[in-house]
């Protein structure tokens, strides 16, 4: 009941005009998730100069236990050539968010949003929700869902968008 509560709040509070391709990221600083909230502030300006995907997760997401590990794997084959998987998690409670993470690890920075601040601000409609970032913090790429066979394509958007791949 609390999922479609905050999914019908997100809905409704949310801007008309969701975040597209070509635009800029919003930057809203949250919270870094290591294990514990580790109180130190990172937003996604802080990750400017490389290639994001900028990922959006809750612990009650099905998807996401394929996304999360899928995505990990993806980091560690491009994270020395300018690429970085930024994780947004939206979970209430902070043990759900760490009992998931302990199941399904990743070695990405993980942010923590509780109140739904930059899923509002993205004008995300489901979890899980991706946009792969240029350097400069403009959306290449959005992405909702997950299947397995769409790593095939972000790898390829990867690919395509970094020098070096």
């Amino acid at each position: 009941m609390r999922k479609l509560l905050l999914s019908l709040f997100l809905a409704a509070s949310l801007p008309a005009v969701a975040l597209e391709e070509g635009e800029m990221s919003v930057n809203v600083p949250l919270n870094l998730l290591d294990g514990k909230v580790s109180g130190q502030a990172a937003g996604i300006d802080d990750f400017k100069g490389q290639l994001v995907y900028l990922d959006f997760w809750a612990s009650w997401c099905g998807t996401c236990r394929q996304s999360l590990p899928i995505l990990n794997e993806i980091r560690e084959e491009f994270k020395d050539k300018g690429f970085e998987v930024v994780a947004v998690n939206v979970d209430e409670n902070l043990k759900d968010a760490l009992g998931f993470l302990d199941r399904y690890p990743v070695s990405y920075p993980v942010l923590l949003d509780p109140k739904g601040q930059m899923p509002k601000a993205y004008d995300v409609k489901g979890m899980p929700t991706a946009y792969l970032l240029d350097p400069t913090g403009k959306v290449i790429y959005k992405h909702v869902g997950f299947k397995k066979k769409d790593r095939e394509k972000i790898v390829e958007l990867i690919k395509k968008n970094l020098s070096g791949a």
